[in-house]
């Protein structure tokens, strides 16, 4: 988040009603996973009932319901979204160390762990992601891998990706995936794992399939990348790195029938752009990544 963000009016952000029709649209033209991302999806208050309602779309395709949270708030909700159908967790935690994660979040790591714990023990899967920063968490690739481990937990080790606040992104500051290998190779037995659609390339440590480095700036995976976004307004971006999206939201709103919403959602996937392989750097734009979604 920026130091001073600029909040949303209420209205403008998509009502239960609203968030439910575009997904229906979606899984109608062949999306079968959606993820609920942020910012912070556990902030929003109705996030239980979101998760109840997405339930309907089992039937005409959808195969799996994720999340993507920082797990502030899921020691109360991990039971009530597991209860509504929520089929697995991705959870950001960017160190073990609890200095470390509090200079980095502005936040103590406890209700954290406190929160995967609760995800656990609720049923739900959970896979941690970590961003790392040269100079700032790169000394927490190991006792993460150790952590993730012992608690028989999947992890992704993410490149930093220049989607934040304009001129804070420093290539100097991105620890490359071979960086990150050559780490884990001091203490662990490393194996890749054949590659997939998936953003991670999966990596066996020491004969468990539990780790996974999404690189995007060192190798992008854009040319296999088959994922879409919509923001809390409604607004669809085919790619992390695009400048532009497509205010299906706005469109709605207007009065656009369910057969312009669909043509506008073909139109918008099949120009999908090629991504950070494109045009690496940074992305200028009014939306920053927190407004998009991991």
């Amino acid at each position: 988040m920026p130091e001073h963000p600029v909040w949303l009016p209420k209205a403008s952000l998509l009502t239960r009603a609203e968030l439910l029709r575009l997904a229906r649209l979606a899984v109608a033209q062949g999306i079968t996973h959606i993820r609920l991302t942020g910012g912070e999806p556990l902030l929003r208050a109705d996030v239980v009932e979101v998760v109840a309602d997405l339930q309907s779309l089992r039937p005409t395709g959808l195969q799996r319901l994720s999340m993507t949270s920082n797990a502030e708030r899921l020691g109360a909700l991990a039971q009530p979204l597991a209860d509504a159908g929520l089929d697995d967790l991705n959870i950001s935690l960017d160190a073990i160390d609890a200095d470390i994660f509090t200079r980095l979040t502005g936040r103590p790591i406890a209700p954290v762990l406190a929160g995967i714990k609760a995800a656990v023990a609720a049923g739900l899967p959970v896979k941690l992601n970590a961003v790392l920063m040269r100079g700032r968490n790169d000394d927490q690739i190991l006792p993460l891998t150790r952590w993730a481990l012992a608690q028989n937990l999947s992890l992704r080790f993410i490149e930093y990706m220049p989607l934040d606040q304009p001129g804070r992104w420093q290539p100097g500051s991105v620890l490359s995936e071979a960086e990150v290998l050559a780490v884990l190779r001091r203490q662990h037995a490393v194996e890749a794992l054949p590659r997939s659609a998936e953003p991670a390339t999966r990596y066996r440590i020491d004969g468990q399939d539990r780790v996974g480095v999404i690189a995007t700036v060192s190798n992008p995976f854009c040319s296999s990348c088959d994922r879409i976004r919509f923001t809390a307004t409604g607004e669809l971006f085919t790619c992390l790195f695009a400048k532009t999206g497509t205010p299906m939201g706005a469109q709605m709103r207007a009065g656009a029938d369910d057969d312009a919403l669909t043509a506008t959602l073909r139109r918008a996937v099949w120009h999908k752009q090629a991504g950070y392989a494109a045009t690496p750097g940074p992305v200028e734009r009014p939306i920053l990544m927190h407004g998009m979604g991991g």
